[in-house]
């Protein structure tokens, strides 16, 4: 499990020949938000809003479904960062602190590299498939017309 390399493809993307322990390595989670999800504390209203905006959208990810209280406590400090990275307005962002931001980050695995680099896989909803149309309706209106 490493952090440096080409991101890996989802389980399905993947060709050739694989053991079944391979095939088995990958953690699979529904995406969206997770039943049973803890009290969490709200967010700083002192908090950038973009800040705010990813703290909250944790809550409506499948990885959270994982998240230990501290993970929380992590969540919290980064958007607390983030919040503080978007402020500096008058000198521009620290690159020391953007790239302990996105490491933080990276720790909760709010990307999909991120994910995929910790062999774990948010499975994604079937897009809704629609009746295919019907022919008798189409000869329906043919002989309608007189054609």
């Amino acid at each position: 499990m490493g952090v440096r390399g080409p991101i890996g493809k989802r389980s399905e993307e993947r060709m050739g020949h694989r053991s079944k322990e391979e095939k088995d390595a990958v953690t699979k989670a529904p995406s969206g938000a997770p039943d049973g999800l803890p009290d969490l504390p709200d967010p700083s209203p002192l908090w950038d809003p973009i800040a705010t905006d990813w703290y909250l959208s944790l809550r409506e990810s499948g990885q959270a479904a994982f998240y230990q209280p501290s993970d929380w406590a992590v969540a919290r400090y980064a958007a607390e960062l983030m919040s503080r990275v978007l402020d500096c307005s008058e000198r521009g962002p620290n690159g020391q602190l953007v790239a302990a931001l996105n490491s933080v980050m990276s720790s909760l695995l709010t990307t999909e590299g991120d994910r995929r680099r910790a062999r774990m896989e948010l499975e994604r909803k079937p897009a809704s498939k629609q009746a295919p149309a019907s022919v008798t309706a189409i000869a329906d209106y043919r002989s309608s017309i007189g054609g």
